[in-house]
């Protein structure tokens, strides 16, 4: 009799179906963003505990609901880099002194793990600048092939903050000078001006795990005078004469600097979360919706993190960035899910390490489940938690990559006041999907000052906005989903971000893989047509090694190049294609 009652039990279970609620409640909004955002997840970051724990709240979520998992029990793993650490090893010795890292001394995370030996150039603050009326140069006369380089950091012009040698003043600018001058390694040294009190700056990884082929390091004042002993200077005067006569100024040294640098990038695995409520119509079951949001966050902030609270050290729970955006990806599977009217099959994603670069949502268009040419539209939900009660202002990104799609957000608004933009480049996951030529949609309810901050708590989340969000949203998936012909897409704007303060004169026309995960070069994303590197032949995939023969390695190198670029230059570009080298002409 006993099994009689289990087995009638199990069938009653299966009759109810699924266990949760298909209709959007505040309830479950509320429950969803207070756990993904709670201390005990720490923050979320990438490759950590609470980003594991955030993935399977997730996949449960998508499971109770009756999806289908995709890849491995709804797990898409990849591999990034999240942080640097000083390894065992470093030293540093001027002469018959030794000094200690992290005190005296400190490499930078993109440095080579390497050891030289070599005498030392103090060669200024390292600028080689020839463009227009704007020039300082401070290697006149001077070889520094073989031997370290020491230079300031900063430029000559630092209180200015729009100073037009800004971009050629930063660590990896200078490494690049360094490198392409055959310098054996350069250590970089804090003028008074940079740092009156003289201190190291922190070891952090700024999210691209590319690195020199030279050892790059920076010391203390103390050791730098050091290294200067016998040459009549300190740091102090060379400064000061530098900055009073405006020119650069240079001087073989007697020091023998030896160094051995050990850093150790830290490589960890996170993952997206997919899966999948299949189409119920024949015909356009083999199309796909794509919905999205990322899980990931800042962890406890500091250096390097994203963190505009730059020196607070705390949980940065990312109540509304974006736990709230995966709650809506959850609140929508949940609903779809229990009224299987879908027409079109729809994929359900969270995206980890979106704060990294985009990494997830590259690797799922990189490795997709279904073809990205199946993929009809992405909708990308990136902080929806914020809605102000009296403008009712919804931001939309994405509005012009599909010809059909004003028509239909403007149709279903139940009173938003929209705020629509066309492109589809923007800094969110939903740009990964445009890049394959899939329309997109961004909705966002926009950024205020918590953005990025210990202070992106719960209990600013306007939940029933949220709630009027959700609905909308899933009224514009049902008419993306269930219409006869799919959306048009078309191109709205550029592929490729433009550098902020509009720095460069010349453009190729690619969107680079910011991240650095290709380590032979930079590798290009998308061209965009009719743009230099377009007309040159230059192809989604290619891997861009040196330009006009100097060595590009990864994004900031390819930046520093094209500085000392002009409009209507006929330049060379080395590129790897399927492994094969390639040269490219490109017309400026």
């Amino acid at each position: 009799m006993k099994y009689i009652v289990f087995i009638v039990g199990i069938l009653v279970f299966a009759a109810c179906g699924p266990n949760f609620n298909s209709e959007i409640s505040v309830e479950e909004i509320r429950e969803n963003i207070n756990y993904l955002a709670s201390d005990s997840l720490k923050g979320r970051k990438s490759g950590e505990k609470g980003d594991l724990l955030a993935a399977q709240y997730i996949v449960e979520k998508f499971e109770s609901a009756g999806l289908e998992l995709l890849f491995d029990n709804g797990f898409q793993e990849f591999n990034l880099v999240t942080s640097a650490q000083v390894a065992e090893g470093n030293l540093l010795k001027v002469d018959d002194v030794n000094f200690n890292v992290e005190t005296d001394f400190l490499p930078y995370a993109f440095s080579a793990n390497t050891k030289v030996e070599a005498p030392v150039v103090f060669a200024g603050f390292g600028l080689e600048v020839k463009r227009d009326s704007l020039q300082w140069n401070d290697f006149e006369n001077i070889d520094v092939s073989g031997k370290w380089l020491m230079v300031l950091q900063g430029d000559p012009d630092l209180d200015n903050a729009n100073s037009p040698l800004l971009q050629y003043s930063t660590e990896r600018a200078k490494a690049l000078t360094a490198s392409d001058k055959n310098a054996a390694g350069i250590i970089f040294v804090a003028g008074t001006k940079f740092s009156e009190k003289d201190e190291l700056s922190s070891l952090f990884f700024d999210k691209n795990s590319s690195r020199f082929s030279i050892p790059v390091i920076q010391v203390t004042r103390a050791v730098a005078n050091k290294i200067l002993e016998g040459s009549g200077e300190s740091i102090e005067t060379l400064e000061a004469k530098m900055l009073e006569q405006n020119t650069g100024k240079n001087m073989q040294l007697a020091s023998l600097v030896t160094a051995n640098v050990s850093v150790e990038l830290k490589e960890t695995t996170t993952r997206n979360v997919v899966a999948m409520l299949p189409g119920t119509d024949e015909r356009l079951k083999d199309e796909y919706v794509v919905v999205g949001a990322h899980f990931d966050h800042l962890g406890m902030g500091g250096p390097g993190s994203g963190s505009r609270a730059v020196d607070t050290i705390a949980v940065h729970n990312g109540a509304d960035d974006n736990a709230s955006g995966v709650s809506a990806v959850i609140q929508l599977a949940e609903k779809l899910a229990g009224e299987k009217n879908n027409k079109r099959s729809v994929i359900f994603v969270a995206f980890g390490a979106e704060e990294m670069g985009l990494v997830g949502s590259k690797a799922f268009t990189a490795e997709p489940p279904v073809n990205t040419d199946k993929m009809v539209a992405m909708l990308n939900f990136d902080m929806v938690g914020r809605l102000d009660n009296e403008t009712k202002s919804l931001s939309i990104g994405g509005t012009k990559t599909a010809v059909e799609t004003e028509q239909i957000l403007n149709n279903l608004n139940p009173g938003f006041q929209l705020a629509l933009s066309g492109e589809g480049i923007g800094p969110s996951d939903h740009a990964s999907f445009y890049l394959q030529d899939i329309p997109v949609f961004f909705i966002s309810t926009g950024a205020h000052p918590d953005y990025h901050t210990p202070q992106d708590d719960v209990e600013l989340i306007n939940f029933e906005g949220a709630q009027l969000v959700m609905e909308y949203s899933a009224a514009v998936l049902a008419e993306v989903a269930n219409r006869e012909e799919k959306l048009t897409f078309q191109e709205a704007g550029s592929k490729f971000q433009r550098s902020r303060g509009g720095r460069y004169k010349v453009t190729l026309g690619v969107m680079p893989d910011f991240a650095g995960i290709e380590k032979r070069g930079m590798r290009i994303d998308a061209v965009t047509k009719g743009k230099p590197a377009f007309k040159a032949g230059m192809k989604k995939g290619d891997i861009i090694i040196a330009i006009e023969g100097k060595k590009v390695g990864n994004i900031y190198e390819y930046m520093d190049r094209l500085k000392s670029l002009e409009a209507g230059q006929t330049i060379t570009v080395d590129v790897l294609r399927n492994d094969e080298p390639t040269v490219l002409i490109v017309q400026l």
